[in-house]
């Protein structure tokens, strides 16, 4: 019964699995190409902010210690590569957290991270904006979104779960405050590439 076949279904069937395999190819390459989705967590592929269309670019997850902080998406023009990113242009950063944090933390570990990056002048012409940054985060459960989006001539704006919850104008305090995670000296060397997209569409650390 299953091991023979009608000589009439021989062709049928052929076409029917060499559809299904075309079918098959055409999905795995789109997913690559198109797929949004790091580590399970889903991000948006394109997202407008004004009148800038943002397409995803790359994205990862960050350790610390045994802990999984958080994943994250980074979100550029199509017509702007990745090593333009800390330049005035259009940018977003969307995190999805895999833990409760603090205010605190968040002020801690940007102030350390920042100093990695910037100079001491740097962070002195920008210490009003950092502290206004700092009081505007609230604490964050598991599964709660932070964004942060620099639009040119507007400012960045940090956002939680979609709410606004403000703005800092101008490009100073965005040229260095990015290099949290895009500068020379980055929260984590391989995150950064992968928002970047250097290593290729490959999102699968744990």
């Amino acid at each position: 019964m299953f091991g023979m076949m009608n000589e009439e279904m021989k062709p049928r069937n052929i076409k029917i699995t060499i559809f299904m395999m075309i079918t098959l190819i055409l999905f795995v390459r789109s997913d690559e190409i198109f797929g949004a989705e790091i580590n399970g967590i889903y991000f948006e592929e394109a997202i407008t902010e004004g009148n800038n269309v943002l397409t995803f670019r790359g994205g990862g997850l960050l350790k610390w210690l045994f802990f999984k902080v958080y994943r994250v998406a980074l979100y550029l023009p199509l017509d702007v590569p990745s090593k333009n990113a800390l330049d005035d242009v259009p940018k977003k950063m969307v995190f999805h957290y895999l833990l409760n944090m603090n205010t605190e933390q968040f002020a801690q570990s940007g102030e350390n991270l920042l100093v990695n990056n910037a100079s001491e002048y740097e962070l002195s012409q920008i210490k009003t904006e950092l502290d206004a940054i700092h009081n505007m985060y609230r604490d964050v459960k598991k599964g709660e979104r932070y964004s942060l989006t620099y639009l040119p001539g507007k400012g960045t704006e940090l956002a939680l779960n979609g709410d606004v919850l403000g703005l800092i104008e101008g490009y100073n305090f965005a040229a260095v405050y990015f290099r949290i995670w895009l500068g020379e000296n980055p929260v984590n060397d391989k995150l950064k590439h992968m928002l970047l997209n250097d290593t290729g569409r490959e999102f699968s650390s744990n």
